[in-house]
């Protein structure tokens, strides 16, 4: 589908206009598919907004100004990633989904990427981008491993009991948390769960990863769950640093107990 930049070309233009009239906005600038060059029809627009004034995580105060950007048909706070400074919105015109994070100048020295910057007082984020390093937080293996048997030993009793929809749900927590992430990493990406799998990963990684997605019911979920465990085994020993630590004896024990069920 083409890509209908002018929405999100309206939007940002008027966000500009916005915080040039606010004595204490320091920048405004766009990360995400924006940044990278990956923006299409359904992309989202990831804004950061850096102040001297402490807007976050006052929910009141970031909703105040985000209204500022548009008709905002509703927007909540973004607790469930862990990041009380982004406010998650959706926008009336071209009915547009804004992530805006609210940052201090000292905030913004700690990014995961190096966003555009679509305006700027003074050079600051410019000169904070030139002296500071971005930083996507990076997969820890042994924290995988530590664990993921507990949790394949999990997924295996709920499907022992019958808990099918629990199990799929956890199954899919597992997929996004450690499988994703670890497909990424060999195919050279970030480590971004399952995000643009589909263009990202090969073909017969696609095909494997199809089989951890399960129905409900329990010979299926006992194939997705051996899938799930058979795809961690060889990524880990493939892509694992020197220093990591196998709990061989969690492995085993729960192959065991799966293998029984």
């Amino acid at each position: 589908m083409q890509v209908p930049l002018q929405p999100y070309q309206l939007f940002i233009t008027n966000a500009i206009t916005v915080i040039q009239q606010d004595p204490d906005a320091v920048g405004l600038a766009v990360g995400g598919s924006w940044a990278s060059g990956e923006l299409d029809a359904y992309s989202d627009l990831d804004l950061v907004l850096v102040s001297n004034q402490q807007i976050a995580p006052e929910l009141a105060s970031m909703q105040a100004v985000a209204a500022r950007f548009g008709s905002m048909l509703a927007s909540f706070r973004g607790d469930h990633v862990g990041e009380p400074r982004l406010l998650i919105a959706l926008y009336e015109s071209a009915l547009l989904h804004v992530d805006i994070k609210f940052l201090t100048p000292d905030e913004f020295h700690h990014r995961v990427e190096n966003p555009t910057i679509l305006w700027e007082k003074d050079g600051i984020l410019t000169s904070i981008i030139e002296q500071t390093t971005a930083q996507y937080p990076p997969f820890d293996f042994q924290w995988a491993e530590d664990r993921f048997w507990i949790w394949a030993h999990y997924a295996a009793l709920k499907v022992g009991r019958g808990e099918y929809f629990e199990a799929i749900d956890f199954l899919a927590f597992v997929r996004n948390a450690v499988i994703g992430p670890m497909l990424h990493l060999k195919n050279a990406s970030l480590p971004r769960g399952v995000r643009r799998a589909e263009t990202t990963f090969g073909t017969d990684e696609l095909t494997r990863l199809r089989k951890t997605v399960s129905m409900p019911d329990r010979m299926t979920l006992l194939s997705s769950l051996w899938e799930v465990m058979y795809m961690y085994e060889s990524l880990r020993d493939a892509l694992a640093p020197d220093t990591f630590r196998k709990n061989s004896a969690a492995q085993l024990a729960v192959t065991k107990y799966l293998a029984a069920l």
